[in-house]
């Protein structure tokens, strides 16, 4: 196999999505010359998000990849280099820091801006993949406002699961929390909120055998669900059904090189997009398990190619 040259930058993007692309546009306005690298499926979560009508200066609905595509050429068309690869590994120990892809070629940076995002947790049944977007979705304030006055049902025990059940008591007529167990994880204060809301009701010790729903139009009318106590199945009339069984961000890459909290997510600086490793940022899901929003991760991508810039200039 040939080796290509190493590459060198002043700034690497790991990662696309809202916050890599909006750090590659204003590193590259900065006469940075980044290089973004991204795997196959570029854009991140927003490639597998239909609707998006809460992204701000669209008055009109706009799809998710399409989205995702506008900032990836207004990324390039500021002077950003796209390169389609995975890192497999990362050194940052090193000055210049190194990444290397898994074909084998090599890369150098000055400063590094981490955007690999996370991915929801997702029951991985057929059923579920089939209807993903068309009635199963892993965010209730992305998509709960598409259930006004139907009945949703809820996965999940923990906080996640019962603020996006609470939030979707806004929309829905009925909301149906299952729930694995026979008691929440979550904290007793969400736990007593949950239990006065009269719309929400709690199914305990069951799962979702199965998404019950029409071909054309595509969308979800029931559930089969199991209790895992008695092995009963029941079928639910549901008009929507919400994953929320957590999220897993993409730092496997930078495991004892960089700080993270208990479920992995890369902690920075406070008002800030620092690691504890002067020159490498992280912006995006991967840090942020708050709020998870396009505009937030975008923001931060801003934020990261700033404070890489103003790291560079120090530096020089």
């Amino acid at each position: 196999m040939s080796q290509n040259p190493t590459k060198h930058t002043k700034v690497l993007i790991i990662g696309s999505g809202p916050a890599g692309y909006t750090a590659a546009i204003y590193a590259a306005r900065a006469m940075l010359k980044p290089i973004l690298v991204h795997g196959m499926e570029s854009g991140g979560q927003l490639t597998t998000t239909t609707d998006v009508e809460n992204f701000p200066g669209f008055a009109e609905v706009i799809q998710g990849p399409w989205l995702m595509e506008q900032m990836r050429d207004q990324a390039k068309a500021v002077g950003t280099e796209m390169i389609e690869d995975h890192i497999a590994s990362v050194n940052l120990k090193s000055k210049p820091f190194e990444a290397f892809g898994d074909g084998g070629q090599k890369y150098t940076a000055d400063s590094i801006i981490i955007s690999t995002g996370a991915q929801a947790r997702w029951l991985n049944i057929k059923s579920e993949q089939k209807f993903r977007g068309f009635g199963v979705s892993a965010c209730a304030t992305c998509d709960g406002f598409f259930f006004k006055d139907k009945t949703v049902a809820v996965v999940g025990g923990g906080n996640a699961a019962v603020e996006e059940a609470m939030f979707l008591t806004k929309f829905a007529s009925k909301v149906q929390l299952i729930h694995r167990r026979d008691a929440l994880r979550a904290e007793k204060l969400l736990q007593k909120k949950l239990m006065e809301n009269k719309k929400i009701e709690i199914i305990w010790d069951s799962v979702v055998e199965e998404v019950i729903g029409n071909e054309d139009p595509k969308n979800v009318r029931g559930l089969k669900i199991k209790n895992v106590k008695t092995n009963d199945i029941k079928e639910l009339k549901i008009d929507g059904l919400f994953i929320a069984i957590g999220h897993d961000p993409a730092t496997e890459l930078f495991k004892d090189q960089l700080n993270m909290d208990k479920e992995g997510y890369l902690l920075t600086k406070p008002d800030s997009t620092e690691t504890n490793i002067p020159g490498v940022f992280a912006a995006g899901d991967v840090k942020d398990k708050i709020f998870r929003q396009a505009v937030t991760a975008a923001g931060m991508g801003c934020m990261s190619a700033l404070e890489a810039e103003k790291f560079l200039s120090s530096k020089n």
